[in-house]
């Protein structure tokens, strides 16, 4: 049985895969593997050009939101996830680094998760990050953050004015970033 709850998923790449291409392509090998990983997933944003947070010399990331059910519970969700990553030969070596395919469980429905021993509900930095805030509002215009009681809306109205969150457009698909 599915849980009646809105799931999202952040999406993201900066560097290229051998075997999927170029970041806009990764991301969408994700979302499939992401489907066959135990997850249906209902909607997906744009794909978003942004600089990476925080401020490097390494390349533009493509970012977007996915939205999902799941019988998976977070820990359980985020595991699959973390499997995911791997298999697109993500390597974590230190925190920002660039990757082929970032994969952050957002939110979880109404769940608010603090402790050590399990993922943080919503996502801590997720409030901060235009990357996961524009593509959120995309799939989930209505949404509210369930700790902050604030809209998609009004948490975009409240980012710095350097991020910058740009749609692709259709001359991007298949091109390296």
């Amino acid at each position: 049985m599915l849980y009646p709850v809105m799931i999202f998923i952040a999406v993201g790449s900066n560097l290229p895969h051998p075997k999927h291409g170029g970041p806009i392509d990764v991301c969408d090998a994700a979302v499939v593997a992401i489907g066959g990983a135990g997850c249906r997933v209902l909607n997906r944003s744009r794909w978003f050009r942004t600089a990476p947070v925080p401020a490097s010399d390494q390349p533009d990331f493509i970012n977007g939101v996915v939205s999902v059910e799941t019988t998976m519970n977070p820990a359980a969700l985020l595991d699959s996830l973390h499997r995911i990553e791997a298999q697109f030969d993500r390597i974590r070596s230190v925190p920002n680094a660039a990757r082929t395919l970032d994969l952050d469980l957002i939110a979880y429905g109404e769940t608010v998760m603090k402790s050590p021993d399990s993922p943080v509900l919503p996502h801590p930095r997720m409030t901060d990050r235009a990357f996961v805030l524009y593509p959120l509002r995309d799939v989930a215009p209505d949404w509210v953050h369930p700790d902050r009681l604030h809209s998609v809306s009004e948490l975009i109205d409240r980012l710095p004015a350097d991020q910058v969150c740009v749609p692709t457009d259709i001359h991007d698909v298949g091109q390296d970033v």
